[in-house]
């Protein structure tokens, strides 16, 4: 499968798929992780957001200050160990290479350990752990 950029038709899969992957984070983090009440119309509008399949998972970046952020990460619980994830981040990476960007940075909540280790795995850095907007978050860099 091949990551294409969402459309505003999009916009429902990309939701559904947000919601179903991290709902089972709230009781854990005691509240909505932050992707679950993202713009994700907007971020669709500025062509941010990538999908797989027909909302399969779902990935949003965007660049700033010479480095690409990569801002969600989520696939639906059915499609999970799939790889998609890793496909997803394989295409961010391209697109901050293409785009002549040093780095990847992100982060995830620190009650999300199956993120950390697959960021971990994927060559990706801890820079920092902490309070962040209301989460403890751990961050991430990959200098590309």
């Amino acid at each position: 499968m091949t990551p294409r950029l969402a459309r505003g038709l999009d916009l429902d899969a990309v939701q559904a798929c947000v919601v179903a992957a991290f709902e089972p984070f709230v009781a854990g983090i005691g509240r909505r992780p932050a992707p679950m009440d993202d713009d994700y119309a907007t971020m669709i509008a500025q062509g941010e957001v990538w999908v797989v399949g027909e909302g399969e998972a779902v990935m949003a970046c965007h660049a700033a200050d010479g480095i690409m952020h990569l801002d969600v990460l989520a696939a639906l619980p059915s499609a999970q160990g799939r790889g998609l994830g890793r496909l997803l981040v394989a295409h961010c990476e391209q697109l901050a290479q293409t785009s002549g960007l040093a780095a990847v940075e992100l982060y995830t909540n620190a009650a999300m350990s199956g993120a950390q280790h697959l960021y971990s795995a994927l060559g990706y850095t801890e820079v920092a752990r902490g309070a962040h907007e209301g989460f403890m978050r751990v961050f991430y860099r990959k200098v590309l």
